[in-house]
């Protein structure tokens, strides 16, 4: 039989302990705002670089800054692993959207007309959640290379930043530019580039009521004492509801987008 959740504050924040499953994916149709997914759920995402599922035992497991505790092994009332949950947005790159080819001639996608490859990556991210708005900014890495490395050039790439919630609504999006400057006869050129977003302190914040329902202590015999409470389907809701999340990509044309996911 499996041990129910329990939690523990610790630095103003929430210590879910709990089994941890890693959820199956769910099949959604995918569509884009220029080729920001707004439903995302079901796709895996890039942490820094690491390809990770999305969505874990339907709660994010967000992380947060100057939290200890967060992936212990917990026996001090059954055994279980503490899960760190704050209101800062987790940040990702979403799949197909970190990396972008562009091509020379214009429309062509053969190997040969490649001219420039870039990715995003090196991401990390701060947050400050006084107050009530929470900013989280992220700092990231693009990193280029060239075909041809005759003549100093300079490449202009616009990227996206999106706040997300419930991993499929997109509330909102800036779109800004990174400039790469390639020296004569230098193949590479890198550069950082940054995104900042904020979240609203009451909408990320789990009600009382759902929270009692998560942590509530339960006794060998009580009706719910075997129940996950996040298998509720208002509970997962209210989770989902409250969770935000950073997304992070360049902002690609139709054709990059579909070489990116085709190739």
């Amino acid at each position: 039989m499996s041990k129910s959740p329990s939690v523990h504050l610790l630095d103003g924040c929430t210590i879910l302990k709990a089994r941890i499953r890693v959820a199956e994916p769910e099949t959604g149709t995918l569509s884009h705002m220029g080729v920001v997914w707004e439903e995302l759920q079901g796709s895996s995402m890039k942490r820094n670089g690491i390809g990770q599922p999305l969505f874990v035992a339907g709660l994010a497991a967000l992380t947060l800054a100057g939290c200890s505790s967060d992936g212990e092994i917990d026996i001090s009332s059954g055994v279980g692993v503490s899960v760190v949950r704050s209101g800062c947005p987790a940040v990702a790159v979403p799949n197909h959207l970190g990396d972008v080819t562009v091509f020379d001639p214009v429309g062509s996608t053969d190997a040969s007309a490649i001219d420039v490859v870039a990715n995003i990556t090196n991401v990390r991210s701060t947050c400050n959640s006084e107050g009530a708005r929470i900013y989280s900014e992220a700092t990231f890495e693009v990193q280029a290379s060239r075909m041809r490395p005759g003549g100093a050039r300079t490449v202009t790439i616009p990227y996206f930043s999106t706040v997300v919630q419930g991993g499929t609504a997109v509330v909102a999006k800036r779109l800004n530019t990174v400039t790469l400057q390639f020296a004569d006869g230098q193949y590479r050129a890198s550069t950082t580039a940054k995104a900042g977003s904020y979240v609203d302190a009451a909408a990320a914040r789990l009600p009382e009521e759902v929270i009692e329902r998560i942590t509530r202590r339960r006794k060998p015999g009580d009706p719910d004492a075997a129940l996950d409470p996040l298998a509720d389907p208002s509970v997962r809701a209210a989770v989902a509801r409250s969770t935000f999340e950073m997304l992070i990509g360049f902002q690609l044309t139709e054709a990059q987008l579909q070489y990116n996911v085709t190739r």
